[in-house]
């Protein structure tokens, strides 16, 4: 007999999660107390970018985040809050903001994130999973010649450590590669191996193909409590009635703190909220995704819509979203775009990411707990990490030698 597994939280994770348990031969269970996809998975900027193998954990970081407590513009912002559980977060993640813990921590990133692309490329062009998904790499722009001689040296540091390079495109190059940009601009980096889709498709259409697959999704069904016994769980109470299995595995995102204490273990997952706004089209649309650093901005071109993306506000559960927000949004694309932003919006949008104060993913068993694990606090990464996420977790959960080494993204690290 099948042995079955009940995932909580049917987010882009829970759906990577779901996918290979149930591929490893597990009966799956996937219960949200909203809708598939339905939050942080729902409008981001959707890139899938090993590009992005440096850590939030740089130098300097803490102290940019301090200076934001009373700058309600910053686009990496700290409100102000007596919250203990933030200030502890803050106080481990300084002690992370390091070179020498940056490079560490980017070496776990490299390896799940090239992972990832692998297992992307699997279900985009194996698997059929239709999503927008296109390899065009993603372009970092600069608008000054300060922000290109920074950027440089975060390429050559990528290079050098990574083995992950890019080509430099000057200035007066930038209009005839993406004729979207404007004249005189300092110049941008292309990395050419990264890729974007669009992850509401994802989400909906990943969905679809596990339920082809036999996987059962139970939407707006809350989990009010988990009946732990010694070493192990019994079940789940929920919204819908008992649920029991053989495996649970908690895929919440930044939700998943609320559980920490019922596991019996710590999950120091902080909510980075971020916001977009999608748009339609316009006349002359960048061919590539984009992401302008001096300004903190993404820009992604889809089919049907284009989005701006951005922010890192460490605000609690807030569920506001400000205009002053939207409106930062479209000036950050004015400086780089010829025609920046559209006036018929489709979507304004906010996200909890699940940040962990070393900038790595949580994977792996509940320490004590023998069919209790945990995959979440992937921070900004969580769809270009999903795929990656839910292999290894599947391969913890059934005993098999995992394909890339877990032990960075350990519960029992915390």
């Amino acid at each position: 007999m099948k042995k079955s597994v009940v995932i909580v939280g049917a987010g882009v994770i829970g759906l990577a999660c779901a996918h290979y348990l149930r591929k490893t031969g597990y009966k799956v269970t996937v219960v949200d107390k909203g809708t598939v996809g339905g939050e942080c998975s729902h409008a981001n900027c959707g890139y899938i970018c090993p590009s992005h193998v440096l850590p939030l954990t740089e130098p300097g970081a803490f102290k940019v985040a301090m200076s934001s407590l009373f700058k309600a513009e910053a686009p990496f912002r700290v409100k102000p809050q007596a919250r203990p559980a933030l200030a502890m977060w803050m106080m481990q993640f300084a002690k992370r903001c390091t070179h020498a813990q940056m490079l560490k921590a980017g070496v776990g990133l490299k390896a799940i994130l090239d992972s990832s692309m692998l297992e992307y490329k699997h279900l985009v062009y194996g698997d059929n999973i239709s999503c927008e998904f296109r390899e065009l790499g993603l372009l970092y722009v600069m608008q000054t010649a300060k922000g290109m001689e920074k950027f440089s040296q975060t390429d050559r540091l990528l290079r050098d450590k990574f083995g992950v390079g890019a080509t430099r495109i000057d200035g007066a190059d930038l209009p005839a590669f993406d004729p979207a940009l404007k004249d005189g601009l300092a110049g941008a980096f292309h990395y050419e191996g990264d890729c974007h889709l669009r992850p509401d498709m994802l989400n909906r259409n990943w969905a679809a193909y596990l339920r082809g697959w036999g996987v059962t999704f139970i939407e707006n069904c809350a989990v009010a409590s988990v009946d732990r016994g010694p070493g192990k769980i019994f079940g789940l109470d929920t919204s819908r009635g008992p649920l029991i299995a053989d495996e649970y595995v908690f895929a919440l995102g930044a939700r998943s703190v609320a559980f920490a204490e019922q596991l019996g273990c710590r999950i120091p997952v902080e909510p980075g909220k971020g916001y977009s706004v999608t748009m339609a089209r316009p006349g002359l649309c960048p061919i590539y995704p984009m992401l302008f650093p001096e300004h903190k901005i993404g820009v992604t071109p889809f089919e049907r819509g284009y989005r701006l993306g951005s922010m890192m506000e460490f605000a609690g559960f807030d569920t506001s979203i400000p205009e002053r927000r939207i409106q930062q949004l479209r000036r950050s694309a004015e400086p780089y775009l010829r025609e920046p932003h559209t006036e018929v919006e489709k979507d304004r949008w906010y996200g909890w990411r699940p940040m962990t104060w070393d900038s790595l993913p949580i994977i792996g068993r509940v320490p004590g707990m023998a069919n209790a694990s945990l995959c979440t606090g992937h921070n900004m990464l969580g769809l270009s990490l999903a795929p990656a996420s839910g292999r290894l977790l599947a391969e913890i959960v059934s005993g098999e030698t995992p394909h890339i080494t877990a032990d960075s993204f350990s519960p029992t690290r915390f």
